[in-house]
């Protein structure tokens, strides 16, 4: 499998592909692609019997896709937690090294990693990190986007995503942060947080990437 196709996979997982279907413009936004070559791939991929695609709705893993796709998440998350927490990278540098990485990861060297790191549960960006042979399956949140004014959230996990990641960390946006949602800007505009140290302005589409938990 290319890795291409990999990385639909893995996005497809990401936005809770394993449990209800993707809509193709979350995943043209995420992979930053056109919508063309996204409904190519699905193409491809339902017929490798890896998704599942509904008209208008959107597609979903199928059993072989999750189980592909949580290999993949699995070595590419437990890179991260290395880069992170032994080689000095923040959080947005990790996703293309560990991108590489994942790719020329053997099951053996996946083990012993996931050893080394004393078996991590989380990534960086709080996805969660199977056990060897297990698929994942992120606990069920909604984004930012569907939380009302005046709301108190916590940041959970946002995607994978190198631009969302460099976005984020020039506003200090971080896993964990705690903010009331004190504006919502009409026609999918920017989404105003504040906590007690600062107030930022998110917009509509990163704030559509970022998973949260309501306080």
């Amino acid at each position: 499998m290319t890795p291409n196709r990999e990385d639909y996979l893995k996005l497809i997982l990401e936005l809770g592909g394993d449990q209800k279907k993707v809509s193709n413009k979350k995943i043209v936004a995420g992979l930053s692609i056109s919508g063309a070559s996204v409904s190519e791939m699905i193409n491809k991929l339902v017929k490798e019997g890896l998704v599942e695609h509904s008209p208008y709705q959107g597609v979903q893993l199928t059993a072989a896709g999750l189980e592909k796709a949580s290999t993949l998440v699995r070595k590419h998350r437990l890179w991260e937690v290395f880069l992170v927490d032994h080689l000095g990278y923040s959080w947005n540098e990790v996703h293309d090294e560990a991108e590489v990485l994942e790719h020329v990861t053997s099951s053996q060297m996946e083990q012993r990693l996931d050893a080394y790191l004393s078996h991590p549960t989380f990534c960086p960006h709080g996805g969660m990190i199977p056990q060897q042979g297990q698929t994942v399956h992120e606990k069920g949140r909604e984004t930012l986007v569907n939380y009302p004014e005046g709301s108190t959230i916590r940041i959970a996990r946002v995607l994978d995503e190198k631009e969302l990641l460099d976005y984020l960390m020039d506003l200090t946006i971080d896993i964990h942060d705690v903010y009331t949602i004190k504006a919502i800007a009409a026609y999918e505009g920017p989404i105003t947080l504040q906590n007690d140290q600062k107030e930022v302005s998110i917009s509509y589409k990163a704030a559509s990437t970022i998973f949260v938990d309501l306080l």
